[in-house]
């Protein structure tokens, strides 16, 4: 895969003096069309062996642009996820926004090259690695990120020469590391891993480009236009091809759904309610207040009708904590910032710590809900949004997260009913909205949507609970008594 550019590319200084003026001015321009038009976000990803030039590349992208539009991070062995987040928490975070351009030095290959090149993982580890990272990559592509990957390389004799001549410099001779000569020791091991992982995750929507790094004018020439022929196309119209979604669900032939088969005229009473009311929020208490929860975090997910208690039920929730422990996040229709980067990056940025939780009152369900219904995201959004929730969720458990999540069920007669006394209620009023009215008249399109949610979303890691909250008090008891089960577990 490398042996092209190990053949030493070089360009005459003369023609490199012509050239780059051109090439600064065109991706200049190209910048700043970007962020006119804020089509898409730009993420350019470098890796390569050492000695091959990235850090000086980095370095003239920014100078070649202007670099108040330009986020450059530059990610480490000490740079991983802290305990208690998902891996890829620090890569969401960093991601750009709409219209900027994100410069990667190391990103999410960082730690699998590493630990495949000195032999921490196997084959089939990596591959599982590498195969998150490919849907990673599929759905920023398919939010309408353009990733651009570049992989600098130089021939073992050639990294060879170039440390050298670093290292007998006093003034560079800072910059030639231990890390690097553990490479250069054993650079046929990180060439057959590297190898392995371009193989693996050049793909049609985030290929790789492998560039010499031999000659410093060549490097630099050939980094700026394919950054900058990658950033041409996509702002002309042209977007690289993702693997198409499958077709939407078909309806059950008889039109029963999940819903419908709940038994709603279950009820409790006042002094039954109570009773169990402070018992579970006990149980919760004590839970939270666990040395083994300090070590995990805890992620709870409200999904329902509107109308069906979620709120009221958060706060029979949060009564049970002390303030420090929680945080809840009420998600509304997306803000101008959270427009401008992938949907679920909204929710990584707001996922609890080790010893925290996180209620979430609605969430990322809403593509696969409202989204979908309203007909806010086409269909091939909303489908391919199943795999990236599960996917998404997954994380949260490998990272030893506990994942909750409820669907509070309420019956249309059961809204019509509460709809009408908030309407009466003054302190009450402020809930109910025209919107929900108009929502109301979409009750089975809801109802179907619910249902193929829960079905492709109720997972062994992640499953959903459906509570029938016809009856607010009994509804609050069987949330409170299953968080206070999976806190146990």
């Amino acid at each position: 895969m490398f042996e092209v550019a190990e053949t030493g590319h070089k360009l005459r200084a003369s023609v490199y003096k012509r050239r780059a003026p051109k090439a600064r001015e065109r991706l200049l321009a190209l910048q700043y069309e970007l962020l006119r038009k804020r089509s898409c976000a730009v993420l350019v990803l470098m890796h390569g062996v050492e000695g091959a030039g990235r850090s000086e590349t980095m370095n003239l992208l920014n100078a070649w642009m202007d670099p108040r539009h330009i986020r450059t991070h530059a990610f480490g062995p000490d740079d991983a996820a802290p305990r208690g987040r998902p891996a890829m928490w620090p890569y969401w975070l960093a991601l750009p926004p709409r219209g900027r351009i994100g410069i990667f030095f190391g990103s999410w290959y960082g730690e699998p090259l590493e630990a495949r090149a000195y032999r921490h993982l196997d084959d089939a580890a990596l591959e599982l690695r590498l195969e998150r990272i490919r849907h990673f990559e599929r759905m920023l592509a398919a939010e309408g990120a353009l990733i651009v990957k570049l992989w600098f390389h130089l021939s073992r004799s050639a990294q060879e020469k170039r440390l050298e001549a670093l290292a007998s410099d006093p003034a560079t001779s800072w910059r030639v590391t231990r890390e690097q000569w553990y490479q250069q020791k054993h650079y046929d091991r990180y060439r057959a891993a590297g190898e392995a992982v371009l193989r693996e995750t050049s793909t049609a929507e985030a290929p790789w480009e492998i560039i010499d790094g031999s000659d410093e004018e060549y490097r630099n020439l050939a980094a700026a236009a394919i950054v900058g022929d990658a950033l041409a196309a996509r702002l002309a119209g042209k977007r690289r091809r993702i693997s198409p979604a499958p077709p939407p669900p078909a309806a059950p032939i008889d039109r029963r759904t999940l819903l419908a088969s709940l038994d709603y005229s279950r009820r409790i009473d006042e002094d039954d309610y109570q009773a169990k009311l402070a018992k579970h929020q006990g149980q919760v208490n004590r839970r939270m207040r666990s040395h083994a929860i300090r070590k995990r975090a805890v992620v709870v997910v409200f999904e329902g009708m509107d109308a069906a208690g979620k709120g009221s039920t958060i706060r029979r929730i949060t009564a049970a904590l002390d303030a420090r422990q929680y945080s809840v996040i009420p998600v509304a229709a997306p803000t101008d910032e959270e427009r401008a980067q992938p949907y679920l990056w909204r929710f990584w940025r707001h996922l609890p710590g080790p010893g925290r939780m996180a209620i979430f009152d609605r969430s990322w369900y809403g593509r696969v809900l409202v989204e979908r219904v309203e007909g806010l995201a086409p269909p091939a959004d909303w489908m391919r949004a199943y795999h990236e929730i599960n996917d998404f969720e997954e994380q949260l458990v490998e990272a030893d997260a506990i994942v909750v999540k409820f669907w509070l069920a309420i019956t249309p007669a059961e809204q019509l009913r509460r709809f009408r006394a908030r309407e009466r209620t003054p302190y009450k009023r402020y809930k109910i909205t025209p919107e929900d009215w108009r929502n109301r008249r979409k009750w089975p399109a809801y109802e179907e949507a619910v249902s193929d949610m829960i079905e492709r979303t109720s997972t062994d890691m992640a499953r959903w609970h459906v509570v029938a909250a016809d009856d607010k008090k009994l509804a609050r008891v069987e949330v409170l008594k299953t968080l206070a089960r999976a806190l146990r577990r």
